[in-house]
């Protein structure tokens, strides 16, 4: 059996509306925000006592979802949020855009902010790194000849 399909990425974060306001300007879509605690919700995670709001965000193809989440309990015990590229683990996630000059204008205004430069891969992509809110990586493609 092999895997159907990536349901989502998820990212912890401190402000769940700043990340829903960056995401939503970045295209995706709030699908959907609620509580989650409970025996089931401790019983998938390991976290006893576990109480945390998340928020879907849905992609503008409908394939792809980043559910961001916000703890109440239990307290959070590490951050890799300022982590270089280099780092072992989760990194970052890539969105495809259309226009990555006018994305980075109008996420800049969030507070978005360019890791290095945007460079141009051969004649495919042109691509950077952000930190998006709280400092989370973020990747950018253009794919060329695509607008």
């Amino acid at each position: 059996m092999t895997v159907k399909r990536m349901d989502n990425v998820g990212i912890v974060v401190e402000d769940l509306d700043a990340a829903i306001e960056f995401f939503s300007e970045l295209g995706l879509e709030l699908e959907g925000r609620v509580p989650i605690e409970g025996d089931w919700a401790d019983g998938v995670t390991g976290l006893h006592g576990m109480r945390v709001e998340i928020a879907m965000m849905r992609t503008p193809d409908g394939n792809s979802r980043l559910e961001l989440s916000r703890f109440f309990a239990p307290a959070v015990v590490s951050d890799h949020r300022a982590a270089p590229v280099n780092s072992l683990g989760y990194l970052r996630v890539m969105f495809a855009v259309d226009d990555i000059d006018g994305t980075l204008a109008r996420l800049g205004k969030l507070g978005a902010k360019l890791v290095g430069e945007v460079v141009q891969y051969q004649n495919v992509y042109r691509l950077c790194y952000i930190r998006g809110p709280e400092g989370i990586l973020i990747g950018l493609a253009q794919e060329l000849g695509q607008k």
